[in-house]
């Protein structure tokens, strides 16, 4: 067998043998200083290309000091999880807040097979405190580094037709206010505060526990397949019915996607191997690098790549431990969820513009399906959707997320991805969203003053 990385680093070393110019070496992208003429050290998410100088960090031990610090503490005051956001959702020159100091299970039902989940807790141990439980999450997101406030926050999601984002297994959830107040919240206590708050980007306080419908532990077979993209756009509707959870890659200028299946099995055990993810995507980039000036040639190696035999990959365990991936190099991205009936429409117009206009792109352009649900400010408010994100290594000029992929996903109905790159404004949003209204006035009532609006959340809620 020949693995994925070595046929692919193979073509790409044929074809440095063609090229007739490469890339210059990458600067880093500059740094802000570490601290501002005040003295407050720098905050920097993810990708590095948002920051901010917090006058004042905390990180309460208990959710009374939570709701204490909410009711004096400097504003805007912004809750921070991994930073894993690409929208301005944590920048503030108030005060920065992590609950890093809340994580851990706090109560489990057997039966019923809920969970009640410290804030601050982290997926990715989640996932091994469940499993202690007999329970999972249904289903798990791209990577799993997010706070559990901060991906339901933001309407993290995986894949899976008949699979809400994380935020639809929320039932319940303790929330603190900036008045300084403790309220529960579910369906029947609050359940105004409930429908707008589950995706709430933190602008109506700060979520301190959540109390999440989970499922019993389950075995499950990831299948990594490399693709004909012409073949997998044909047969996406039919592969969306038949898999529990499907999703791919269509890597621009090659022709070839990459699928992943996930479907339940009784099969023993066969745990997943070393990820050469990373290792597989700098060998795209060198491909990049060595033939951006000429696309048949790109598009020519990639498919005797292809043709040479990349055989699948497969992995059998519990789902909590094989959902989630390891992504270590950084990037900026844009997703966009639009109707299901248009996701391929759309697609195949952003990956053609990409291939017409950008030939520095080489991360791979990711679609998903995710179920209906009812929290107010969800992109999936009512329908089923298919998400398209757009990937730029960190390095890279993102604006063609802008200019060339955001127009497209706008015209086919699309709503933004609360924690990933748009442009989108108020009046936008209100045309988008069915309940944006009464998500505003709901916010508008618990906070008043807007002490959880920093600049760009006055601009998304219009205040």
């Amino acid at each position: 067998m020949i693995a994925r990385r070595t046929v692919l680093k193979g073509a790409v070393a044929a074809g440095a043998g063609l090229a007739l110019q490469g890339c210059a070496g990458e600067a880093e992208p500059p740094s802000p200083p570490v601290q501002d003429a005040a003295g407050h050290l720098v905050w920097r998410n993810w990708s590095g290309h948002l920051h901010s100088y917090p006058a004042e960090r905390s990180a309460p031990a208990s959710e009374e000091a939570v709701a204490e610090l909410l009711r004096r503490a400097p504003t805007p005051i912004r809750p921070v999880g991994a930073g894993h956001s690409f929208t301005p959702l944590v920048p503030t020159e108030g005060t920065l807040v992590t609950l890093d100091g809340l994580t851990g299970v706090v109560a489990h039902d057997a039966q019923r097979l809920r969970a009640t989940v410290r804030a601050g807790t982290r997926l990715g141990d989640l996932g091994s405190a469940l499993a202690a439980l007999g329970q999972e999450m249904p289903n798990l997101p791209d990577v799993n580094k997010q706070s559990l406030a901060g991906a339901l926050s933001t309407a993290t999601h995986g894949t899976g037709r008949a699979y809400k984002a994380l935020h639809g297994d929320a039932v319940a959830f303790r929330i603190a206010t900036p008045a300084g107040g403790l309220v529960d919240c579910d369906a029947t206590r609050n359940p105004e505060l409930f429908q707008a708050a589950r995706v709430g980007l933190g602008a109506f306080g700060v979520l301190t526990q959540v109390t999440l419908q989970n499922a019993a532990l389950t075995r499950v077979k990831k299948r990594v397949e490399p693709r004909p993209l012409a073949d997998v756009l044909e047969e996406w509707p039919a592969l969306v019915a038949k898999h529990r959870n499907v999703e791919f890659f269509a890597v621009p200028f090659t022709g070839i996607a990459a699928t992943i299946t996930v479907d339940e099995v009784t099969e023993a055990v066969r745990p997943r191997g070393r990820d050469e993810d990373a290792g597989i995507l700098m060998e795209l980039k060198r491909l990049r690098d060595w033939t951006s000036w000429l696309p048949s040639v790109r598009r020519g190696i990639a498919q005797k790549v292809l043709a040479a035999g990349i055989h699948p990959t497969e992995a059998v365990d519990e789902g909590w431990k094989l959902l989630s991936n390891e992504r270590p190099i950084r990037f900026n991205e844009m997703e966009y969820h639009v109707p299901f009936e248009v996701q391929v429409l759309a697609l195949r117009e952003v990956v053609a513009a990409i291939e017409a206009h950008c030939p520095d792109v080489f991360f791979p352009v990711e679609a998903r399906v995710i179920a209906a649900d009812d929290a107010w400010l969800s992109p999936f408010y009512g329908r089923l959707s298919g998400s398209i994100a757009v990937h730029a290594y960190y390095k890279d000029d993102h604006r063609f997320f802008f200019d060339l992929v955001e127009p497209i996903l706008r015209r086919y109905d699309g709503r933004p991805h609360w924690g990933k790159m748009h442009s989108l404004k108020a009046a936008d949003l209100a045309a988008l969203y069915p309940k944006f209204e009464d998500a505003r006035r709901v916010r508008a009532s618990v906070d008043p003053a807007g002490r959880m609006l920093n600049g760009y959340l006055r601009e998304v809620f219009g205040a």
